[in-house]
């Protein structure tokens, strides 16, 4: 074979050797945990919820589970029931005072003010101005902050306070709206909701799709 060649033969047999070892270990060491298709980010996947066979029982776990984006205070603050806007992950009032007007404030004072078309980061402190465009108040209609998951979906379903929306047009909206897609974007010194916008619409279609029914309480 000559010195090269038996040089090369036993390179590659320590090389298959180390090979073989590394296999033999990463079969016996626990893997590390895969990404599950069960939740993103803190909020559930309708998959973990495809076990439960019945339509009614299932879809309201699934308002349960999609009502934790909709009560969060990224969209709880702008869907005050009563008064003007709150703010904070504490939902404090806002400050400087504001009311809600038309859902654009009063005259003179304005949302657009202060809001612009995107988030402004300050820039001598920690934090941030949210925008949107247009940055609004949802109609009072639609104000559900401190509501339960129950009342929540009785009232999001009800078309004379929801401005006429069916059950198809309430999936369009929370899967498409710019507005809604702000809460997974709030910009610097604020906590965004659970999961992202796509798996918030997945969990509205496949509610939806199981009749609409509403938790009990």
């Amino acid at each position: 074979m000559g010195i090269k060649g038996t040089t090369a033969a036993a390179t590659l047999l320590a090389a298959l050797a180390v090979l073989a070892s590394a296999c033999e270990r990463n079969a016996s060491e626990p893997s590390a945990p895969a990404a599950t298709a069960n939740e993103v980010n803190g909020l559930k996947t309708p998959a973990a919820f495809a076990a439960i066979e019945g339509d009614e029982e299932r879809s309201a776990a699934l308002f349960t589970e999609l009502s934790k984006v909709m009560l969060h205070p990224r969209c709880a603050n702008c869907h005050p029931r009563e008064g003007g806007p709150t703010q904070g992950d504490d939902m404090h009032p806002h400050n400087p005072p504001a009311v809600r007007g038309f859902g654009m404030g009063a005259a003179g004072m304005e949302c657009s003010s202060c809001h612009g078309p995107a988030n402004v980061e300050f820039a001598s402190m920690v934090g941030s101005i949210p925008g949107a465009e247009p940055w609004m108040l949802a109609p009072e209609s639609m104000g559900w902050a401190g509501a339960s998951p129950a009342e929540l979906c009785a009232q999001i379903k009800d078309e004379d306070l929801n401005g006429g929306r069916t059950l198809d047009d309430l999936v369009f909206h929370n899967t498409e709206d710019h507005l809604v897609n702000w809460a997974w974007h709030p910009g610097e010194g604020r906590s965004p909701a659970p999961g992202d916008q796509e798996t918030f619409g997945a969990l509205t279609a496949a509610w939806a799709a199981a009749g609409g029914h509403c938790p009990a309480g």
